[in-house]
C-alpha cells in the first residue's frame, strides 16, 4: 500500500467513526430530506418559489457540510455518497436536488483545492458548522454556458479585490449564504486565463437583472443578477481555474447533475409502473397497451443508473491522481456522461409519459408525470449538449478507438 492509498484508507475510517458518532447513516439522513422536499414538490413547481422546508432539513440533518474533512467538522463523503444523496432527492424534488447538487459541487472544489488557504480552511469549517448554503455563478453576459471565457475582470488593491459581474444566471442566489463565482485573472487577462472566488454574503450585492420563469426546474430560482463584490485577496483560490474545472468542477457537476436527472427518471418510471399494475389488476391480469412503454423506461432507466456507476467509479479511482484526471479519455467520458445521461433521462421519463397514457399527461392525479417531464427537459440545456459535442470534437479524434471489450 502506498502512502497515497494509505492516507485514503485512513480518511474512509474517520468518517466512518465521525458517522457512527452521530448515530445516522447518511441514508437516513437523505431519507428525511427527500420527505420534506417531496411533501412540497408541487407547490414549489405551482409557484415558483425556493424549497425552503427541504434546504432546511438538509441543514438540521448536516448534510450541506456532508463532503467537508472530519479534521474541519463535516463527514468527509465520498463523491459515491454525494451522488447516492443526489438521486435519492432527485426522486422526490427536482429543484431541491439540482441546488442540492450545485451547492455540492461548490463544495467539492472548496475541500479539494482549499486546503491550505487559510481562508478556505476557515469557509470549510464554517459550512460545516454553520451549514452554509454555497451558489453557483459560472454563466455570464453573452457567454451563454461557455465557462471557460469570462468578461468580468477581478481587480486588486492592495490587499482587496472587487469585482462586477453581469451574471445571467446564479441559480438561488437570493438565497444562498455564499457565491462560488469565476472571473479573469485581472484585467489584462485572456478570457480564458481565470480564477475561482469564494464569496460570503458580507462580501456582495446582488441586483436582480433577469427573471426566472421556466418551463421547469423553476424553484431553482435562478435568476440574474449584476454581482458586486469586495473581498480580501485571499478569497481566489490559489490554484487557477483551469485545474480546478477540469480535475472538480466539472466531473463532480456531471456526475451529481447526472445522479440528479436519474432520481427523476426513476420517479417518473415508478409512477409508470404503479398504473401500469393497477390497470392490469382492473382488467384481470391484461397488459394495458402501455406496458411497452413502461418496459422501454425501465430499460433506459438501467442504462442511465449503469452509466452514472462506470463513472463514478472512474473519477473515485482518479480523484487523487492529477494526471489522470488530466487524460484525454477520462476528459472525454466525463463531458459524454453528461450529453449522454441528460438524454437518457428525457427518454427515460417520456417512455414512463407514454405508459401511463393520460394519466401521465394530466397534471393531476397519482400517476402525473407532467412535472417531471417539464424538470427533465432542462437537462440537455444545462450547458447545451450541442456546444459539448463541438468542444471534445478534437479532443475525441485524439483518441484511439478500443480494439476490445476491457480495453
Amino acid at each position: 500500500m502506498n502512502i497515497q492509498e494509505a492516507n485514503f484508507r485512513h480518511r474512509n475510517e474517520r468518517r466512518e467513526a465521525s458517522l457512527l458518532d452521530r448515530g445516522l447513516t447518511f441514508a437516513e439522513r437523505t431519507a428525511t430530506v427527500a420527505a420534506a422536499a417531496a411533501a412540497e414538490a408541487e407547490e414549489i413547481d405551482q409557484t415558483g418559489r425556493f424549497p425552503k422546508a427541504a434546504i432546511d432539513a438538509a441543514r438540521d440533518r448536516k448534510l450541506l457540510g456532508a463532503q467537508i474533512p472530519v479534521e474541519f467538522g463535516g463527514f468527509g463523503a465520498s463523491i459515491h455518497d454525494i451522488a447516492e444523496m443526489c438521486y435519492t432527492l432527485g426522486r422526490a424534488c427536482s429543484s431541491a436536488a439540482m441546488i442540492f447538487a450545485m451547492h455540492q459541487t461548490k463544495v467539492a472544489c472548496l475541500v479539494r483545492h482549499g486546503n491550505g488557504s487559510r481562508y478556505h480552511e476557515a469557509l470549510m469549517r464554517r459550512v460545516a458548522s454553520e451549514q452554509l448554503l454555497l451558489a453557483s455563478s459560472t454563466t455570464e453576459g453573452n457567454n451563454g454556458g461557455n465557462i471557460r471565457c469570462s468578461a468580468a475582470a477581478v481587480e486588486q488593491h492592495h490587499d482587496e479585490i472587487s469585482l462586477v459581474r453581469n451574471a445571467t444566471v446564479i441559480s438561488y442566489g437570493a438565497e444562498a449564504d455564499g457565491i462560488v463565482t469565476i472571473a479573469r485573472r485581472n484585467s489584462d487577462a485572456a478570457a480564458s486565463d481565470q480564477v475561482l472566488l469564494a464569496l460570503t454574503k458580507e462580501n456582495y450585492t446582488l441586483q436582480r437583472s433577469l427573471a426566472w420563469e421556466t418551463l421547469g426546474m423553476r424553484g431553482t430560482c435562478s435568476a440574474g443578477f449584476e454581482l458586486k463584490a469586495k473581498a480580501s485577496a485571499e478569497q481566489v483560490f490559489p490554484e487557477p481555474y483551469e485545474k480546478i474545472h477540469a480535475h472538480t468542477m466539472t466531473p463532480v457537476a456531471h456526475l451529481c447533475w447526472s445522479s440528479v436527472w436519474a432520481g427523476i427518471a426513476a420517479a417518473a418510471a415508478d409512477r409508470a409502473q404503479r398504473f401500469i399494475r393497477k390497470a392490469a389488476r382492473g382488467a384481470g391480469g391484461q397488459m394495458p397497451p402501455g406496458a411497452a412503454h413502461f418496459t422501454a423506461a425501465k430499460m433506459s432507466l438501467t442504462k442511465l443508473r449503469a452509466l452514472i456507476s462506470a463513472n463514478l467509479d472512474n473519477y473515485a479511482g482518479r480523484e487523487h491522481d492529477e494526471r489522470a484526471l488530466s487524460a484525454i479519455d477520462f476528459q472525454s467520458s466525463i463531458n459524454l456522461l453528461k450529453v449522454e445521461a441528460s438524454e437518457l433521462a428525457v427518454q427515460t421519463v417520456m417512455s414512463a409519459m407514454r405508459a401511463c397514457g393520460l394519466a401521465g399527461y394530466r397534471n393531476d392525479g397519482e400517476f402525473s408525470v407532467g412535472r417531471l417531464l417539464r424538470d427533465v427537459l432542462s437537462a440537455p440545456l444545462m450547458i447545451n449538449n450541442e456546444r459539448i459535442l463541438s468542444n471534445i470534437a478534437s479532443s475525441s479524434l485524439m483518441s484511439g478507438v478500443p480494439s476490445s471489450l476491457r480495453d
